[in-house]
């Protein structure tokens, strides 16, 4: 039997916003730039990072950016969620 849960799309962008907010609190914590966090897990560019960060755009982290960050930050992922 399948179960069928409604989840607000607010939700789903809260959960996003706090992902985003945990990355940039212990990226700042740690000491390190967006700069540095965006080349250390492959991006060329720090803009998409800062567009994260934001909340802009509709940007967030996919599983294997919060795999690499994790690693980067020297942290356990759920840390991140």
């Amino acid at each position: 039997m399948l179960l069928h849960i409604e989840i607000d799309e607010n939700e789903i962008n809260e959960f996003y916003r706090t992902i985003s907010f945990n990355v940039k609190k212990i990226r700042k914590e740690k000491k390190i730039t967006q700069t540095d966090l965006a080349l250390s897990i492959g991006h060329k560019s720090v803009s998409t990072i800062g567009k994260i960060e934001a909340g802009l755009e509709g940007k967030h982290y996919n599983l294997e950016q919060l795999y690499k960050i994790s690693k980067v930050l020297d942290i356990n992922i759920k840390d991140l969620l």
